[in-house]
C-alpha cells in the first residue's frame, strides 16, 4: 500500500507541473492502475 501512495503522490505532482494529459502523467497513471489492479486481485 505504501508504494501505491508514493506513486499516487508522484503522479499528482507531475500532473500539476506538466499537465494531467502529459505523457509522464499518463505513464504514471497507467502504472498506478496496474499496481492497484494487482493488489485487488490478491
Amino acid at each position: 500500500m505504501k508504494k501505491i501512495e508514493i506513486l499516487r503522490n508522484k503522479m499528482i505532482l507531475v500532473g500539476m507541473s506538466e499537465g494531467f494529459t502529459s505523457p509522464n502523467t499518463i505513464r504514471l497513471s497507467e502504472t498506478l492502475d496496474k499496481l492497484i489492479n494487482l493488489k485487488l486481485s490478491l
